[in-house]
């Protein structure tokens, strides 16, 4: 179900932590504008452990997957509002799947879109079920689009456990874990595939171990059209992981291969930041050894790489001297760059606290800023609120900046429920100081493409432009206003004008011949 198990990768400090539950003060150099907020602790009956990222929706609420816990203990899909109120929209049941380990995407038609790792009628995998693609309306009607293993040994993929990307051409794209035509994996090496919003998947490439093993992150989609994307293992150097670009008819060329100096185990999802250029983190690798027992595995990284693949690794964790790793290890989540140009993200592990009984003495986990040239600053020590952390323990999934500026989030453990032994887990916003903005969807079209804008009380908006090219609009709600791409628009910044002020979209808009 996790991304990865702490009983296989426990750090060097489980030796020295051990018999003793200690929770440690949060750290006293934390921002005073940083402000934590626990929006929810789940309690099974309503989820457990949500190891995926929130997406805001056009309605300005927060849906996401709980890849355990509900009525079936096969995990939930649920609504958060942004003051913290919990819907349960949809309970999985094993046939239409079970696990969703992956995050949700909105379609262009208002629809959600997922994966589960698991369930689904066909049960040649060992989990029981080899898992789905699903859509569900907001409201909750849950139509299974396709059933991995559906063709002679699976060569279609299975084990999808990231979140799909919606492309330009209205497909959506994903990965699998294991599966594909090769035999060079005993489960086999995994899958990129499409699949149109009808469900007709397509199997664009199957992964051979030479050119990486094991996809476990979500596809994105860059400014050049082509989809980025990474394996956890695999690759011209062993089993560290590759990063690669694939058109989306299906030509894969691998960009990078980890050698564990440079990185080992991306799980998480890259960015394309504003510069052009490709960030992310990786679960293990880099300069410190410290986090492993004999001083083997590494803490892992952040790291910088050009769309021709050119890869720089600016931040090792675990780089502020002791055994503790204050500043974080294990990132199990990519980044999101945020409005301020900065890029922030969660490690799953290190930190000031410690728990034994919560997060088996390797640290509850951090949330931080790093600057885009490597300056990294914590924002918050996962774990401070107690021996039970209460607050949180241990976030593996990516953070997500709300049209409010603040960011939200999630832990896998913690949380004020003890119907499960670690607790059941949260969500969580994150103030930093930043200020509202709007939000395209999609990022690029033609002229007269339709385009959803969202944010925060968007009812008053009397302008909205496309780089300084005035757009008729309709505001749908307080959340969404819809509009279509005018005539003498070019690339550039979204704006509105509302209640008097001008609110900026949080990227460009790029607008294609």
């Amino acid at each position: 179900m996790s991304k990865f198990n702490w009983g296989m990768r426990a750090c060097g400090v489980l030796l020295l932590w051990a018999g003793a539950a200690v929770a440690l003060p949060a750290q006293t150099t934390v921002a005073p504008t940083v402000t934590f907020t626990t929006l929810h602790s789940f309690d099974y009956a309503d989820g457990y452990f949500p190891d995926a990222a929130l997406i805001q929706g056009t309605d300005g609420a927060f849906y996401g997957t709980t890849s355990s816990g509900g009525a079936n203990a096969d995990g939930t899909v649920f609504k958060i509002t942004p003051g913290g109120t919990l819907t349960t929209v949809h309970t999985f049941s094993g046939t239409d799947g079970a696990y969703p380990n992956g995050g949700l995407v909105q379609g262009a038609n208002g629809k959600l879109y997922g994966t589960t790792s698991a369930g689904g009628p066909n049960t040649a995998c060992v989990n029981g079920g080899c898992g789905t693609v699903f859509t569900i309306t907001p409201s909750g009607m849950l139509t299974t689009l396709y059933n991995f293993c559906s063709q002679s040994n699976c060569t279609d993929g299975y084990v999808p456990e990231a979140e799909l990307v919606q492309g330009t051409d209205g497909n959506f794209y994903g990965t699998t874990l294991f599966g594909g035509a090769s035999s060079a994996c005993s489960n086999g090496c995994g899958t990129v595939f499409k699949i149109t919003p009808g469900g007709t998947l397509t199997t664009l490439h199957s992964f051979d171990g030479t050119d990486g093993a094991g996809p476990q992150a979500g596809l994105i989609q860059a400014t050049n059209g082509k989809f980025y994307g990474t394996t956890t293992g695999g690759g011209a150097n062993g089993p560290y992981g590759t990063v690669f670009e694939i058109t989306p008819s299906g030509k894969l060329t691998t960009l990078n291969s980890f050698d564990g100096a440079d990185g080992s185990e991306v799980d998480g999802a890259l960015v394309q930041a504003t510069d052009g250029n490709f960030y992310g983190t990786t679960f293990e690798g880099g300069a410190n050894h410290i986090c492993g027992l004999d001083n083997i595995e590494t803490c892992g990284e952040v790291f910088k790489m050009t769309p021709s693949g050119s890869l720089t690794v600016f931040y090792s964790f675990c780089s502020q001297g002791g055994l503790n790793c204050t500043d974080g290890e294990y990132p199990a989540a990519g980044l999101i760059q945020g409005t301020d140009g900065n890029f922030y993200g969660t490690t799953a592990g290190g930190g000031a606290n410690r728990n034994g009984n919560i997060c088996d003495y390797v640290g509850c986990g951090t949330a931080f800023k790093i600057t885009p040239d490597g300056a990294l600053t914590t924002l918050y020590n996962f774990c401070s609120q107690g021996d039970t952390c209460t607050d949180g323990a241990e976030s593996e999934g990516a953070l997500v900046q709300g049209t409010s500026g603040n960011f939200y989030g999630t832990t896998v453990y913690g949380g004020t429920s003890d119907n499960c032994f670690t607790g059941c887990g949260t969500i969580f916003s994150l103030s930093v100081g930043l200020g509202p903005f709007v939000e395209t969807q999609p990022t690029v079209g033609e002229v007269g493409a339709a385009v959803n804008i969202l944010g925060t009380n968007l009812t008053g908006s009397t302008k909205v432009t496309f780089h300084g090219t005035a757009a008729t609009f309709t505001v749908k709600s307080k959340s969404e206003i819809t509009t279509t791409v005018p005539v003498g628009a070019t690339t550039g910044i979204v704006k509105v004008v509302t209640d008097g002020s001008t609110l900026s979209s949080n990227g460009p808009f790029r607008v294609t011949p």
